[in-house]
């Protein structure tokens, strides 16, 4: 082969494998410009499901208060009469049908004129808490010294977890049927789960409930007995949210 010949061959290498580089380069530009302007024909969406479920909790708060001039002398007054009611509901206690605990306890200055500090004032909870209303409210009316101070409703965790489950199929169900009426609106035969993702929660739903105030624990006995405690109703929801592929 002639010195020319050589040359002209080396030359025509080179600009196949300029050429090959472009071409590599110019496919690899597109992708990112095609992974830049993100996938096609994805969707997002929701959906939820929820099942009414009547509160299985009760939580009785009884409250009590003192003041006085000396911030250690109302302290241990405090301390008596929560220790007292303390020994009193917790020998009618019973692990989940009622629980006893200690709620907020706390010292705070009083001032007076000049806003000077001319006293102290302190305030001490127990809870009562579980699923024997009976109990809870019966034993409520037995401690002395601690007046019912609130009176609520929840649900506990064994009611919302059997229920979970049927919200949590109703929300996969919606969010199936909300996917497939999308898919087929926008012309497409169907569509493939992207992501997802799956929460649950739960509220209390709106009733009428009677108005109770704190009073003397003989007036919550009576009360008590003349008109049992009531629960209304718990709404578990579950949260179902993601993308689809249409296809």
């Amino acid at each position: 082969m002639s010195k020319l010949s050589k040359q002209l061959a080396r030359s025509w290498g080179r600009s196949v494998i300029a050429a090959t580089a472009l071409a590599c380069a110019g496919g690899a530009w597109a992708q990112n410009a095609n992974d830049a302007a993100g996938p096609m024909n994805v969707v997002q969406l929701s959906a939820e499901g929820s099942v009414d479920v009547v509160q299985d909790l009760l939580v009785a708060t009884l409250a009590t208060t003192r003041d006085g001039r000396d911030a250690t002398t109302v302290q241990t007054q405090l301390q008596k009469v929560v220790e007292a009611a303390l020994a009193a509901a917790r020998r009618s206690a019973q692990p989940g049908q009622m629980d006893v605990s200690i709620g907020s306890f706390g010292i705070y200055p009083r001032y007076g004129k000049d806003n000077r500090i001319d006293g102290w004032q302190g305030r001490a909870e127990i809870v009562l808490q579980g699923r024997d209303f009976a109990r809870i409210t019966q034993t409520a009316a037995q401690v002395q010294d601690m007046p019912l101070a609130s009176i609520g409703f929840g649900l506990s965790r064994e009611a919302r977890e059997k229920v979970e489950g049927e919200a949590q199929a109703k929300a996969i169900e919606q969010f199936k049927q909300r996917a497939a009426t999308l898919a087929k609106n926008f012309g497409f035969a169907g569509y493939s789960l992207r992501e997802v993702s799956v929460s649950s929660s739960n509220s209390a739903v709106p009733t009428p409930r009677p108005r109770m105030m704190a009073m003397s624990a003989k007036a919550v006995g009576a009360e008590m007995d003349a008109m049992p405690v009531e629960a209304g109703k718990a709404q578990v929801v579950v949260h179902v949210s993601g993308s689809v592929q249409m296809r």
